[in-house]
């Protein structure tokens, strides 16, 4: 079969792709549409990320059919792979991508320190001033830390509803839980360090509760599916450090997943996400960023990713407001700032791995 067109057919659908993107945003500034026509141009957006393109393909979708002249590269890996990929790329100046999107959020600031271009979106005022960092990295989601735990063999009596209330558990019954608790491996997992570090700030006892839970062995991975199937199947019995977003999704389907939100404490995460300097579709990166952080991107993300909003103006209960009436004071978001960059320093990161292992007795 031929797969030539006539050039009129072909000009007549370049002509009805680009007429077909949308305006700017009510609100935006007047001069966005120039913004949204230089994108069109570009025709594509690359996006490095490490939320998985199951839980981002509804954004990916919303965003080409607000923009259908500009197609979205995603690209899906784990965090260590994302950061270690983008600076390599950025040092031999091939090409990269114009967007990152980390739930690691430590090393995403490291590299929007690095590397991100000062822009400031128009959707700033509608985001919390812990989630914007000098106007180049934005915090985009707002998902709670908890634990998991498999529901068929973990009594509804035991849940855990703390931090202490997990170390006594498993403290209680250490032949029960021997190598049956599950977290990351700090040392492997980018997301799984920095989850840790907050932890210990957050908790002043924090490696002797760790000591306790690891009294049956912990078995460590590096990412928040695998642990969600081990703890499903029963071949672990609980986990911690777990991302709430990837465990309600989950769970919808999945009766043997429990989910426990502590009370003393939850970590609230933030994905980071910048547009690089040398971005080679920046236009498409603004659109791209801002759609994240509008009220439709959120919306996206919150109802049918199961990915919590940051903003507090999304229907449902997946934001802001709705997780505060649950947990209240319990939820600590982790601030897009400068103190996320503390425990990257070589020698204080190798210390505290060490001083980690030596508590979970690894």
């Amino acid at each position: 079969m031929s797969n030539t067109f006539p050039l009129s057919l072909i000009a007549a659908t370049v002509f009805v792709s680009m007429s077909a993107v949308a305006a700017p945003p009510q609100g935006y500034p007047s001069d966005y549409q120039s913004v949204i026509d230089a994108a069109t141009k570009e025709g594509k957006v690359v996006v490095y990320s490490t939320t998985d393109i199951k839980a981002a393909g509804p954004l990916v979708k919303g965003f080409e059919a607000t923009y259908p002249g500009i197609k979205v590269e995603y690209n899906d890996m784990n965090s260590t792979e994302l950061y270690n990929r983008f600076i390599s790329e950025q040092a031999s100046g091939g090409t990269s991508g114009d967007v990152v999107w980390s739930s690691s959020m430590d090393t995403g600031l490291k590299l929007a320190t690095d590397y991100a271009q000062e822009y400031k979106s128009p959707e700033l005022a509608q985001l919390p001033k812990w989630a914007v960092w000098n106007n180049k990295a934005y915090g985009t989601t707002y998902e709670p830390v908890v634990f998991i735990y498999n529901k068929r063999m973990i009594p509804a009596g035991d849940v855990p509803d703390s931090h202490a209330a997990l170390a006594e558990l498993i403290a209680s019954q250490t032949d029960k839980f021997k190598s049956k608790v599950t977290t990351y491996d700090i040392e492997k997992s980018g997301l799984g360090f920095m989850l840790s570090v907050q932890d210990a700030k957050a908790d002043p006892n924090y490696f002797k509760t760790l000591a306790d839970v690891a009294k049956g062995g912990l078995a460590v991975q590096s990412s928040t599916g695998t642990m969600m199937e081990r703890v499903s199947s029963g071949e672990n019995l609980i986990g911690f450090n777990i991302l709430g977003s990837y465990a309600e999704a989950r769970a919808k389907t999945d009766p043997s997943l429990g989910i426990a939100y502590p009370k003393d404490y939850t970590l609230v995460l933030s994905r980071v996400s910048f547009i690089s300097q040398q971005a080679q579709h920046s236009h498409a990166a603004k659109l791209w960023l801002d759609y994240v952080l509008s009220e439709k991107g959120q919306s996206i993300l919150a109802n049918q990713a199961d990915i919590p909003s940051l903003r507090n103006d999304i229907e449902g209960k997946n934001d802001i407001d709705g997780l505060t009436k649950m947990l209240g004071n319990a939820l600590k978001p982790i601030p897009v700032d400068e103190s996320l960059l503390e425990y990257l320093q070589p020698k204080k990161r190798l210390d505290y791995i060490k001083q980690w292992r030596t508590a979970a007795g690894k």
